[in-house]
């Protein structure tokens, strides 16, 4: 519970083993004690006291610890609604923290993607944006600004003093330095959206080729289904697998082939649909079996796509080789592997990692974007800086100057959170989980 009266109605059914006087119970403590309804004990809890405003929300705030299990938790928030608490909204306790002042925006939406993170890369950079790395780089690059709108302002307050020039070198060149710097910060979205999204990886081939059996080998579990049959797998099958601690969402498709049925031709349609939309395309070729027309339809699918070649079932007699010029003609990353003993699949996660140059994303040192809607900001500033520039070479007076420059502080601070509108605050925040 975080608010007010949150230790006031704790009182109420709470009875701890040392009873003391709310106003005497210091924050950061725990007491043991029984949750009582109807001089009736519910449970034997622990409850957590946290003093405002050294709290998460910045209000006073309690942590019932109970000994769980869907019916005495149930019964314990029932308690807590009848004695005057109510439910949260989703994000409640984040966006009270935010709207109190503790947090800003860009920080507080950094804990929604900590909570979700597929990936230890994921999380680190979460973590990373949580404790204000970011917050901290958009404040200097604001600051920047703002030194050289002290000059500004005096050009147009008093244009009797003639400080035009010296302010227009000074404009021109904090533009070029923050330009730059946001340029860069742009940049690591293509990093950032590998790290938060992962790499949409297609696995493709006609049926029998070793598709499901793959998938089931990288995931170290019988996650498919695997027959002699043909056509076994008829939707797609997703999972996600950590290659370099970024996040692949591997999908496995239905065998490409002439359709038997309508539930198979539907099945074959979504997988080109998706090959299509990839960012990583796994063809798969049984190589102890020359290239058929099945296979020669699959090379035009994934020609001037990103895409690896696997010539699977390297235990048996290989009648297809990596040196083959038609696979060659298609495609220069060709590695030869057995799903069926999981041989090769190391050498199938290097080319990866080659290709998404996942190796050189440094969190330690650098600064990565990962929410699309930061990114957008920037490069709404980054325009607006362009516009800034080009005023002045056009010699346009200095207040329109300003209008553009006052324009990058606008998007920078709806970033920060401090002019942002509610809308969106509420569309932020109804993402989160309840409460949190």
């Amino acid at each position: 519970m975080s608010g007010e009266n949150c230790f006031e109605i704790l009182d109420k059914f709470f009875i701890p083993k040392n009873k003391e006087k709310i106003e005497n119970i210091k924050g950061y403590t725990i007491k043991y004690g029984n949750i009582i309804e109807n001089d009736e004990i519910i449970d034997e809890v622990l409850v957590s006291y946290f003093k405002k405003p050294k709290s998460y929300t910045t209000e006073n705030m309690c942590e019932i610890n109970s000994h769980g299990g869907n019916v005495i938790i149930r019964k314990i928030l029932d308690i807590c609604l009848k004695n005057g608490a109510e439910l949260a909204e989703p994000g409640e306790f984040t966006k009270r923290a935010f709207l109190n002042g503790r947090i800003d925006l860009l920080q507080a939406e950094s804990v929604i993607d900590v909570i979700n993170a597929k990936s230890e890369k994921e999380a680190r950079t979460g973590i990373k944006q949580l404790e204000g790395s970011l917050s901290k780089k958009i404040k200097e690059i604001k600051q920047e600004i703002m030194d050289v709108m002290i000059n500004l302002d005096v050009c147009i307050d008093y244009p009797e003093y003639d400080v035009e020039e010296i302010t227009n070198n000074q404009i021109d060149k904090m533009l070029k330095s923050i330009k730059l710097k946001l340029k860069n910060l742009e940049k690591s979205f293509e990093n950032g959206k590998l790290i938060k999204e992962g790499i949409k990886t297609a696995i493709i081939g006609r049926p029998n080729a070793g598709k499901s059996s793959l998938l089931n080998a990288i995931l170290k579990e019988d996650r498919a289904i695997v027959t002699e049959y043909e056509g076994t797998t008829r939707d797609t099958i997703e999972e996600f697998v950590n290659i370099e601690g970024i996040p692949i969402k591997l999908i496995d498709t239905a065998g490409i082939r002439n359709a038997k049925d309508e539930v198979e031709k539907i099945g074959i349609l979504k997988s080109k649909e998706i090959a299509k939309d990839a960012d990583l395309i796994i063809a798969i070729f049984d190589g102890s079996k020359d290239l058929s027309e099945e296979d020669l339809d699959i090379l035009e699918i994934i020609k001037e796509k990103n895409s690896i070649i696997i010539i699977n079932k390297s235990d048996l007699n290989s009648v297809l080789n990596q040196d083959d010029k038609r696979l060659c003609s298609v495609c220069n990353k060709i590695i030869k592997i057995s799903a069926l003993n999981n041989e090769g699949l190391e050498n199938l996660y290097s080319c990866i990692a080659e290709m998404f140059k996942l190796n050189e994303i440094n969190l330690d040192s650098d600064i990565i974007i990962t929410n699309l809607r930061h990114k957008n900001l920037i490069s709404k500033a980054i325009n607006n800086v362009e516009k800034s520039e080009e005023s002045i070479n056009q010699n346009m007076p200095i207040d329109i100057v300003a209008i553009f420059i006052k324009d990058i502080l606008e998007d920078l601070g709806n970033i920060t959170g401090e002019i942002v509108t509610e809308d969106i605050i509420n569309e932020i925040f109804a993402k989160f989980c309840l409460g949190k």
